[in-house]
């Protein structure tokens, strides 16, 4: 399986040369873009963060995803004005992970971690890509209810799956998928050294780096009720089971023991949003000699 990534990654190494010739795609506009969709993601999680504290001190507030978060941001004054901003820093971020992703613009490398990061940003990119549709779809259209129509989207789509040959399997799958996105942010928030692409001293590092750490335990920790949920829909075949990120947090409003839980998880949204703005001002970028790769 690794040969196999490496084999279909080296070609891309290849032919990115061919990037350098793309109109307007120049270091300064790569770098910039970048900087724009951290700081929209950054601004994203922390109001779920935020949105997701206040659901365990107000019963009236759920705790949301960033689809939620959206579509909270679509229920105040002027928003189109800013979903489209949101929509256009999600995308911009969506063309980012593919270029650190597919096309190694930070030169990781074919190692086995490095291949494990990249197929990771790779997906994260197609994550974000939703998210800039949602956000593009929500500043033309407001739903009464942003969370409870986010629930039976997903309702939906499940429906969907189930009625498909081997269709309890493909949900499995999805389970599965899900809980190693989980699995993979909390290895990431042990493993990975946060500051090293940051350009901060060594003191600003030192606290910047137990933040992100928090960020990602958390989000990760977050996916894995979500995987609960769709597995129980297709061990019972049954799509009204599936929820959403929020839809699985809010679950958790009922036990003390799962405020407890929700509390954590709404404070290391808010961490990994404050370092996802740490990322937009401080990030490093290894381009050198004015060449993208």
């Amino acid at each position: 399986m690794l040969q196999l990534a490496r084999d279909t990654l080296r070609p891309l190494a290849i032919k990115r040369s061919t990037w350098r010739k793309a109109p307007g795609l120049t270091p300064a506009v790569v770098e910039g873009a970048a900087r724009v969709g951290y700081g929209v993601r950054g601004l994203l999680y922390l109001a779920v963060g935020l949105i997701t504290l206040s659901a365990v001190l107000f019963r009236s507030i759920n705790a949301t995803s960033p689809t939620g978060a959206l579509g909270w941001l679509a229920q105040q004054p002027f928003s189109w004005i800013w979903l489209l901003i949101a929509s256009l820093g999600l995308l911009a971020f969506f063309g980012w992970r593919i270029l650190q992703g597919v096309f190694d613009i930070d030169r990781a490398g074919l190692s086995r971690d490095a291949l494990s990061m990249r197929l990771s940003q790779t997906c994260s990119a197609f994550g974000y890509a939703i998210l800039s549709w949602a956000a593009l779809s929500l500043a033309f259209h407001r739903p009464s209810d942003p969370e409870l129509s986010e629930v039976q989207r997903t309702h939906r789509h499940a429906e969907q799956i189930l009625s498909l040959p081997h269709g309890e399997w493909l949900l499995a799958g999805i389970a599965v998928a899900v809980a190693g996105v989980g699995i993979g942010n909390v290895s990431r928030a042990w493993r990975e050294n946060f500051t090293d692409r940051l350009s901060c001293s060594e003191a600003v590092c030192r606290w910047l780096s137990p933040l992100a750490r928090a960020g990602y335990l958390a989000r990760g920790l977050a996916y894995l009720p979500l995987a609960v949920f769709i597995a129980l829909a297709a061990v019972r075949s049954s799509p009204e089971d599936v929820t959403s990120l929020g839809g699985a947090l809010n679950a958790l409003v009922a036990d003390p023991i799962g405020r407890v839980a929700l509390s954590l998880a709404g404070g290391g949204f808010v961490a990994f949003g404050l370092f996802s703005l740490v990322e937009a001002r401080f990030r490093k970028f290894s381009f050198t000699g004015g060449r993208l790769f």
